[in-house]
């Protein structure tokens, strides 16, 4: 009868396991030394050779020259072992033996002693199955099992084991075999078997298996059921559903010349080949991976699973593109696969993602956008006054810019600590001591300060004419221009105690009530209120009286001025906007 090859060339020793070098000198060590655990848990991916490791393990410990790290291969303890057929050696598979009453009779089990051999030997398989009813039966057994007991537990999932369960056994993490030693591996057996396979579809077959040995070799085996003995590259790649880089390429190609209507036409020759789109949106995603891997590190590197040949031609690709915009083509790919999971219409999903990639490779850097209207404006020419004329022309009408469209500016801006020094300590009474004294009837306390010494202010309230003309002033003084602007575009309503500041929502940020109450101190000693609201529509300056702060003549020279200069045409040309305001930036105090 047949047998699959990844069974025919099991490893039967140590020497032969492939890409664990940390725990198979490990357990040699251990036999060596005569310290064996009585449990076990061995973790890891997929054909990674837990279950090979457990039994090779089981045979070093029962073989009639054991306990050794080389066992003889020959004895009935080593054959009957191998075949799976060993009295003393128990195999479970935890998947469909998961309950309380099969821990219970394992359990019972492991009260015998051995009818052969030295050790009794437990291969728990898919041990993460095991339900935690079962694990609690089982877990004083494992703590302190017989001398001649020993518990091996494989899982794909250790995270799923019990910590009283995994704090007994010594864990050994199994790692993912590399793709060389994959490829060496398969390359050994096909001479073993006779077959011709060049290094194309080694790299195929490895791909395949994804760090698994074994799911590489079931590739290999249906691969020979396909070709025969001489293995095709392009043969294999149908069979298994892969996609060449050829094919791969046609997206880049149209990611080059901007053609959508060729993105669309990959999708469209998918759908009629039958391919499995969230396949290829997933190969796509490995595609762009591995070009800005080849941009990053080269075409030498070990970091990309695939053949000389074809990391060659992944670094002629990849130079064609910037390390940011494989980047952001690569996050698009991984969006556009997570996405395909659950869509119901997965042909329009990988259309509008294909033309998300070509629209992506259109944009431009804001850096990039103003290097290019400073350029276009003055040509790159000029001396040093002249550039920084230009450059002190561009901001003022920038910065009207963000005044009229603040959405357009960054949020940090108002807030800057350079233009808004921080309010001083508190030295009043605080909330708490006001609360307390409104409660037992008793005025509230006083600070400490220096007004606490001073006279109390006249009974009668002192009249104050212009609110936002004072206000102004006031934080101008104080170096607040923010603010001093903010109060300049606000309605101020005085009621009694409270005065009241109606302004538009792009100036909120500016509108702090700390700072306004210092310059209100500043104007009168009579104690206000601040209350700040917000209006929908944005005020303009066309119902408020012009500023006083320069004449009419003179601010309409600066803002013509302003909107003459080359770079200010050039860059409302780019963003659009309106500039409704224009400020001299080094009159303000």
């Amino acid at each position: 009868m047949y047998q699959v090859i990844a069974r025919k060339y099991r490893p039967q020793t140590f020497s032969d396991v492939v890409n664990q070098e940390h725990v198979k000198t490990t357990l040699e060590n251990a036999i060596g030394q005569q310290r064996i655990a009585h449990g076990y848990i061995f973790s890891g991916q997929r054909g990674t050779g837990k279950t090979t490791v457990a039994r090779i393990l089981a045979r070093c410990l029962n073989c009639v020259q054991g306990p050794t790290t080389k066992p003889c291969g020959v004895c009935a303890s080593c054959i009957e072992i191998a075949a799976g057929s060993s009295v003393d050696v128990i195999e479970i598979d935890a998947a469909s033996n998961r309950g309380i009453n099969e821990m219970r009779e394992l359990r019972e089990n492991v009260r015998y002693q051995p009818a052969r051999d030295r050790y009794k030997v437990f291969i728990i398989d898919e041990a993460h199955q095991i339900t935690s009813e079962a694990f609690n039966a089982l877990l004083k057994t494992i703590e302190e099992p017989p001398a001649w007991a020993v518990f091996i537990l494989c899982t794909t999932e250790a995270h799923k084991i019990p910590a009283t369960i995994a704090s007994r056994c010594q864990h050994f993490s199994f790692r993912s075999v590399d793709f060389e030693e994959v490829m060496a591996r398969m390359e050994w057996i096909c001479r073993q078997e006779g077959i011709e396979a060049d290094p194309e579809v080694l790299a195929i077959l490895a791909q395949a298996g994804e760090g698994s040995i074994r799911d590489s070799l079931s590739a290999l085996d249906q691969a020979i059921a396909c070709c025969g003995r001489k293995l095709n590259a392009g043969e294999v790649r149908a069979l298994l559903g892969a996609f060449s880089l050829d094919s791969l390429e046609q997206i880049t190609q149209a990611l080059q010349v901007t053609d959508s209507a060729r993105m669309l036409g990959v999708v469209d020759k998918l759908e009629r080949d039958g391919q499995n789109l969230q396949h290829f949106s997933r190969e796509l995603s490995r595609y762009f991976r591995n070009l800005l891997v080849a941009k990053v590190a080269g075409s030498d590197t070990r970091l990309i699973a695939a053949s000389p040949r074809e990391r060659g031609q992944l670094a002629e690709i990849g130079a064609a593109f910037s390390e940011e915009d494989l980047t952001r083509y690569l996050q698009l790919s991984l969006d556009l696969f997570a996405d395909l999971q659950t869509s119901l219409q997965p042909r329009f999903h990988l259309e509008i993602g294909l033309l998300k990639l070509l629209q992506a490779g259109r944009l431009t850097s804001l850096e990039e956008a103003l290097a290019n209207v400073a350029e276009e404006a003055g040509g790159g020419t000029g001396s040093d006054t002249e550039r920084r004329q230009r450059g002190d022309a561009a901001g003022q009408a920038i910065s009207a810019e963000q005044a009229s469209n603040p959405k357009s500016t960054p949020a940090s801006a108002p807030t800057s600590g350079a233009q808004r020094p921080q309010p001083p300590p508190r030295t009043g009474p605080s909330p708490f001591e006001r609360d307390r004294a409104k409660k037992v009837g008793r005025p509230e306390p006083q600070s400490m300060g220096a007004t606490a010494l001073a006279p109390a202010p006249a009974a009668v309230p002192e009249t104050i004419g212009d609110w936002r003309e004072k206000l102004h002033a006031a934080l101008t003084e104080l170096g607040l221009t923010f603010t001093a602007d903010a109060v300049e575009h606000a309605e101020i309503t005085e009621n009694g105690a409270v005065l009241e500041f109606s302004v538009a929502k792009e100036f909120s940020l500016a509108m702090k009530p700390e700072e306004i109450s210092r310059a209100v101190q500043k104007i009168t000693q009579r104690q206000f209120k601040i209350k700040v609201t917000l209006t929908n529509d944005a005020r303009t300056e066309s119902r408020l009286p012009p500023a006083k702060s320069q004449p009419a003549g003179e601010q309409d020279e600066v803002a013509q001025r302003a909107l003459s200069n080359p770079e200010v045409q050039r860059f409302r040309e780019v963003f659009g906007g309106e500039v409704r305001a224009v400020r001299d930036l080094k009159k303000v105090d």
